[in-house]
């Protein structure tokens, strides 16, 4: 299971999302004219990129089973939320 510490603890997550917002600035050019979501594990560096919020935590998922990741719009970066794989 997720450690919940991470969303519990505010300095955690801000960490967290901001490492995840700072990955996605590196990669975003590679990602132009892509549509869909992002699914960034901030730790790594990873990142996966499906037509849903679902497909993409899918692929995340195979990788990082029940972890923490950002979840970013591609249409829209200012929607973007942290996840736990599921």
């Amino acid at each position: 299971m997720a450690d919940v510490k991470l969303w519990e603890d505010k300095k955690l997550r801000t960490e967290f999302e901001q490492k995840g917002r700072t990955r996605f600035e590196e990669v975003q050019g590679d990602l132009q004219g892509q549509a869909g979501v992002v699914a960034i594990e901030p730790n790594s560096g990873d990142y996966f990129v499906g037509a849903t919020l679902g497909k993409a935590d899918n692929t995340a998922y195979e990788k990082y089973p029940d972890e923490w990741v950002y979840f970013v719009r591609l249409d829209n970066p200012g929607a973007a939320i942290m996840l736990p794989t599921w």
